[in-house]
């Protein structure tokens, strides 16, 4: 999945007073090439409010947009996929609501977590977190061993995900992953723009 390259989660949090939709659109320009939604404090109306936002400016960037969690937001926004983690709705509870269409991510820390993934119908695998990161404070993170054996035994594209940055992401190249997910490293940037297009050029070379 090329989507999957740059791959940006969302945290208002992050942006602090920074104009949500304007950073967002900064990294959809620099070269995001999936966007989701992940904002663990919005209420319900503000989650909506949102994702209805994101999906315009996605599909005018032509990039995929995947919400956290929330099928019922995903579907009232139409948007390309669902990412679940553990204790969420299952993958294929999520696509018997989704049909057959729709991009699902799920996340996973072992292998039997991948296997189960795939066999409900994952589309893709978030294996994390890599590092240490201060987004998740309860994620452990995991060796890049971990993630070879997932890789080595579950044929699903993998994305990476946790405490990822331009120095850190090197250890994982040598992995042939699918892609990079990435929240405080972009949007702590004071250039969004040009920091996405850092590691754009950081990814692909």
């Amino acid at each position: 999945m090329k989507e999957l390259k740059l791959y940006l989660v969302t945290d208002s949090d992050i942006l602090r007073d920074r104009d949500f939709y304007k950073s967002i659109e900064a990294a959809l320009k620099g070269g995001v090439t999936m966007l989701q939604l992940r904002e663990k404090n919005a209420s319900g109306k503000e989650f909506l409010k949102k994702a209805v936002r994101l999906r315009e400016l996605t599909r005018k960037y032509d990039v995929k947009f995947i919400i956290n969690d929330r099928v019922d937001i995903a579907m009232l926004c139409d948007a390309d996929g669902v990412h679940v983690g553990q204790s969420d709705i299952p993958a294929d509870k999520v696509r018997q609501l989704l049909g057959p269409n729709k991009i699902i991510g799920v996340s996973a820390r072992t292998v039997e977590e991948a296997r189960t993934a795939k066999e409900n119908g994952a589309d893709y695998l978030g294996v994390g977190a890599m590092f240490t990161t201060t987004t998740k404070l309860d994620a452990k993170a995991i060796s890049i061993e971990k993630l070879m054996e997932i890789k080595e035994n579950v044929n699903l594209p993998i994305v990476a995900i946790g405490g990822l940055n331009l120095n850190n992401i090197e250890m994982l190249k040598q992995c042939n992953i699918d892609g990079y997910a990435v929240v405080s490293a972009i949007l702590k940037a004071e250039d969004i723009n040009t920091e996405c297009e850092k590691w754009i050029d950081a990814i692909s070379t």
